[in-house]
């Protein structure tokens, strides 16, 4: 449980947590805050679901905001080695299995869904909203790809570094430095240092970092990668979303998912709603703050059938 002690060191998070045991055994963390339509909010790598405290508080009054930590991450439980291939794809299962436990035994709608995603929670959630199109009224995306690069959108170099195993693996597992660079470099505005340590609380430990590294050599670069063909399947399965209302959120100054990846959305959704923000990194949630979550709170307000 998120016991009253732990509270001050996760500014603005004083959710109680919730676990739902998988039938592999493996524990998973969530936050489940509020009543009303429910709001499912999947987190990236490196974060967890600290980076949806903001949004949460702004919608619990009206909403159910649903907030896991997926596997091998933030508070949940780690994965016993070796991690599965296809991380994403094991989450996905995952997350299904949360929302199937929280509609059969919670009380949470069969319908009536929107889902939120940032970073590696696009593909995942994505998929699962694909899959789900019926129970889903809205999607939120904010940074995040669920197609693969653009010739002109690649990342930068040194990802393509980072992106090697060993490197990755010496950066994310073996040391903090990804989780932390994470926090300083995908900001423009620097957090305060108790939210920066929030932020990485959950991976101080080596042992607790593995899915770090696995997200990041899973991200598809070149047709080699494993996560090139799991993002060909997501990319055919995508027109099951054109007639879904979609807001999607992009700080301009994401060092890895570039501008261009803004332009990929406004393309492939044509309907899609997409606020740009030229001064806000990758957590777009903590540098435009002020202006994105009344913007989500007003989306989810006026569009979307409500049930």
């Amino acid at each position: 449980m998120c016991a009253a002690a732990d509270r001050p060191r996760r500014p603005d998070y004083p959710f109680t947590s919730q676990w739902f045991t998988h039938t592999d055994g493996s524990r998973q963390h969530y936050v489940d805050e509020g009543t009303g339509p429910p709001v499912l909010m999947v987190h990236g790598n490196p974060s967890w679901s600290y980076a949806w405290r903001h949004l949460i508080a702004a919608l619990s009054d009206a909403y159910r905001c649903i907030a896991p930590d997926l596997l091998g991450m933030g508070l949940s439980e780690r994965l016993a080695p070796p991690l599965p291939a296809l991380l994403a794809g094991h989450q996905t299962a995952a997350l299904d299995d949360l929302v199937r436990h929280l509609t059969d035994e919670h009380g949470a709608p069969r319908h009536g869904w929107t889902v939120v995603a940032h970073d590696w929670g696009g593909p995942i959630a994505l998929t699962w909203a694909c899959l789900n199109a019926d129970k889903v009224d809205r999607v939120v995306v904010l940074n995040t790809a669920v197609f693969r690069f653009p010739e002109h959108g690649l990342p930068p170099w040194w990802f393509r570094l980072l992106h090697l195993r060993p490197v990755s693996t010496a950066a994310a597992h073996w040391t903090p430095g990804w989780a932390h660079g994470a926090a300083r470099l995908g900001v423009t505005t620097p957090m305060p240092p108790p939210v920066r340590r929030a932020f990485t609380a959950p991976y101080r430990r080596r042992r607790r970092r593995a899915a770090l590294a696995r997200f990041i050599q899973d991200v598809p670069l070149t047709r080699s990668d494993p996560g090139w063909a799991l993002l060909a399947v997501v990319e055919r399965m995508l027109p099951a979303l054109d007639r879904t209302p979609m807001l999607v959120g992009w700080g301009m100054r994401d060092p890895v998912l570039r501008p261009p990846l803004a332009d990929v959305w406004q393309q492939r959704f044509p309907h899609a709603h997409v606020l740009r923000f030229p001064d806000a990194g990758h957590y777009v949630l903590e540098d435009a703050r002020a202006e994105l979550v009344p913007a989500i709170r007003h989306f989810l307000d006026t569009t979307g059938e409500r049930r």
